[in-house]
C-alpha cells in the first residue's frame, strides 16, 4: 500500500492495530465511545481504508484485518514528511527535531547506536 492515509484513517486504523481483527460493527462502536463518531462516518472510512488496501473485510460479519503494520504506515508517513519538508534530508529533519530539544546522555548514545547500525 502506498497511498498516504488520513488522520480519520489513522484513527480506525489505531482502533484495529489495538484490538487486532475487529468486525465493523465493533469497531464503530468503539469509535462513538472514543472519537465521538457515528456509524456512518466510521463505515465510510472503513470503505476508504478496504479500497486503499490498508484492510481486508471478511464474510461473515465483515470482519476487518489489517494488511499493513503500524511500522510499515509509520515509516511510509515518515518518508512523506522528510520529502514534502525537509527536500528528503534526513539530516535537516534531525536539525530540525533536535535544535531545541535537551537530550540526555543516554538518549544521545541511543541515536548514535541506532545510526551506526545503518
Amino acid at each position: 500500500m502506498n497511498e498516504k492515509l488520513f488522520d480519520s484513517e489513522i484513527k480506525v486504523m489505531n482502533i484495529i492495530w489495538e484490538r487486532g481483527p475487529l468486525s465493523a460493527k465493533e469497531i464503530s462502536l468503539i469509535a462513538s465511545d472514543t472519537i465521538g463518531w457515528n456509524k456512518n462516518t466510521t463505515y465510510t472510512v472503513i470503505k476508504k481504508l478496504e479500497a486503499k488496501g490498508a484492510i481486508r473485510r471478511d464474510e461473515p460479519g465483515f470482519i476487518c484485518t489489517p494488511l499493513i503494520s503500524r511500522e510499515q504506515m509509520q515509516k511510509q508517513e515518515a518518508v512523506s514528511l522528510v520529502d514534502k519538508l525537509f527536500g528528503g534530508s534526513r539530516k535537516a529533519l534531525f536539525s530540525a527535531l533536535l535544535e531545541d530539544e535537551k537530550l540526555t546522555g543516554s538518549e544521545i548514545e541511543e541515536l548514535r547506536k541506532l545510526i551506526d547500525q545503518r
